[in-house]
């Protein structure tokens, strides 16, 4: 077979998110979830996704895209995290026995809404998490720049344009990659991460054309320009940008007008990412760069065990293609 050329190499859309203790993979029409049970097999959930022509138009408009797929995304990944934190109770866990209070709440609720309140709730909770945790992100990625920035000019930083931008960019990183590196070393974050190298390796044997065992998966990097944490930094590195051109002499009007163009700035990150994982030449290896810089953070390298979950999520997302894994699978739809 004839060697292809650099920049022709095949790409896939395929795209994922690592769990707890699993892996959640998006095709072209077809969606998985598979995670590691705590009797050891690996159960796999598929369900149906509108792609291509059958998607609705905004998940497909250029620049109008981003927004509504990252909100997308990020309701479908609490949705899954859910979902497989789920998964991890066993029923030692069920069975322990509720303290007085809890038994209290648990028969005070059940008076008033039924005994399937808690799955009542869910759609709830979920929602309010997804607005909580957006909100929180907002406030500290966002307006902790600004207002810190506000800070050193009060102290005697030059008020300019460029040293505000800078300042506030260079805050952002901080905040960001601290963040990142703090919970790395959290034992269940640093399985997640390991996960999450998992499925950027199953991917990206897939895009080589390998055939996905373990072996084949485990020679490739953990890293892949179009991972949603190379979408986060270049959303950054667009918000210094804009900062340029914000006005500087109101603190408040400068953090609301860094709301606003947040969504501009999320659009044109995401027809960004979507460049630079389908082509592969030295501009788009520019653009990834620091993405994947960050991604020594937040992906580590992961077991053989791992990477049988990767190939389990990923297998139902490729047309034509049958499981091949030790373990025992269930199969069930949403």
């Amino acid at each position: 077979m004839k060697k292809e050329k650099e920049g022709n190499r095949f790409k896939s859309k395929i795209g994922g998110q690592a769990l707890i203790e699993g892996i959640m993979m998006r095709g072209l029409g077809t969606a998985a979830m598979a995670c590691r049970m705590p009797s050891g097999e690996i159960e796999v959930e598929t369900w149906s996704i509108k792609t291509g022509k059958n998607a609705p138009w905004y998940t497909k408009a250029p620049f109008i895209r981003g927004c509504i797929n990252f909100f997308i995304s990020m309701k479908e990944g609490i949705r899954c995290t859910m979902k497989s934190s789920e998964k991890q109770i066993t029923e030692d866990d069920e069975e322990e026995e509720l303290s007085k209070v809890e038994q209290w709440l648990y028969d005070k609720l059940s008076a008033k809404f039924g005994d399937n309140f808690i799955d009542k709730l869910l759609p709830v909770i979920m929602v309010v998490t997804v607005v909580i945790t957006f909100a929180l992100s907002l406030v500290v990625f966002k307006g902790g720049p600004v207002f810190t920035a506000n800070l050193l000019i009060k102290a005697g930083m030059p008020d300019t344009d460029f040293s505000r931008s800078v300042t506030e960019g260079f805050v952002r990183v901080i905040l960001i990659t601290g963040y990142m590196f703090g919970i790395s070393f959290m034992p269940s974050i640093k399985t997640v991460f390991q996960y999450h190298g998992a499925e950027h390796k199953a991917i990206a044997c897939y895009e080589a054309r390998k055939k996905l065992t373990v072996q084949n998966i485990a020679a490739h990097p953990r890293f892949h320009p179009r991972c949603g944490t190379s979408f986060i930094l270049l959303v950054l590195i667009l918000s210094v940008i804009v900062g340029l051109f914000l006005p500087r002499d109101n603190m408040w009007v400068r953090f609301g007008l860094q709301l606003l163009f947040l969504l501009p700035e999320a659009s044109i990150a995401y027809e960004i990412i979507k460049i630079a994982g389908r082509y592969d030449n030295i501009i788009t290896r520019f653009i990834s760069a620091p993405g994947i810089w960050l991604q020594h953070i937040t992906t580590r390298e992961p077991t053989e065990k791992q990477i049988e979950v990767a190939i389990a999520a990923l297998t139902p997302c490729l047309p034509k293609m049958k499981l091949k894994t030790n373990d025992k699978v269930r199969y069930k739809k949403l």
